[in-house]
């Protein structure tokens, strides 16, 4: 069996196909038969685990199983002790989904490379970044959830899932894991 940790680049599907001129997992020559256990959509970027254990990948991405990941999220301004109450009780996103309650904290700059294209920066509008643990994962919840409290996600960068955390690992490369260090 197959257990890949992947620094999912920003603008890259979680998947092998696309449309024409779509960058997706394909590119990065990962072994043949892996597939992302969860996702990140294309304008996040961090940890993602690849397997061919179907298995451990339900287990992995079923929501009964309570695996903790960590967000990196830059946002648009500076959130207030208060805010930041708010966003650990759950908050109510789109679709009516009230979230369930988290870990969140304002953080120093995590000192990331650039990205590329650059964030949305507007000189008069300070921007800080926060530390978000969830043990759950609806489609964009990070950004629904900052922009709930008034703080636009301009990054997101997933930096753990289980124990696993994706340390060094450049974006754009993978290496292969222990299920044991994942889980």
């Amino acid at each position: 069996m197959n257990y890949i940790a992947f620094n999912k680049p920003y603008g890259v599907l979680c998947q092998f196909t696309g449309e024409s001129g779509d960058k997706t997992l394909a590119d990065f020559g990962l072994p043949k038969g892996v597939y992302a256990a969860g996702r990140l959509d294309k304008d996040s970027e961090g940890l993602l685990i690849l397997t061919d254990d179907g298995l451990f990948n339900q287990k992995l991405t079923n929501p009964k199983s309570n695996k903790e990941k960590t967000y990196y999220v830059q946002v648009e301004n500076i959130p207030t002790n208060e805010d930041i109450e708010v966003l650990c009780k759950g908050v109510l996103i789109k679709g009516g989904y009230q979230t369930l309650p988290c870990f969140a904290r304002l953080i120093d700059d995590p000192g990331f490379e650039q990205r590329d294209p650059p964030i949305r920066e507007r000189k008069s509008i300070p921007t800080c970044w926060l530390e978000i643990r969830l043990v759950e994962g609806k489609n964009r919840q990070v950004r629904s959830m900052t922009a709930s409290i008034g703080y636009p996600t301009l990054r997101l960068v997933r930096v753990s899932v289980g124990k696993l955390n994706i340390d060094k690992l450049k974006p754009g490369l993978w290496v292969k894991v222990k299920k044991e260090d994942i889980l």
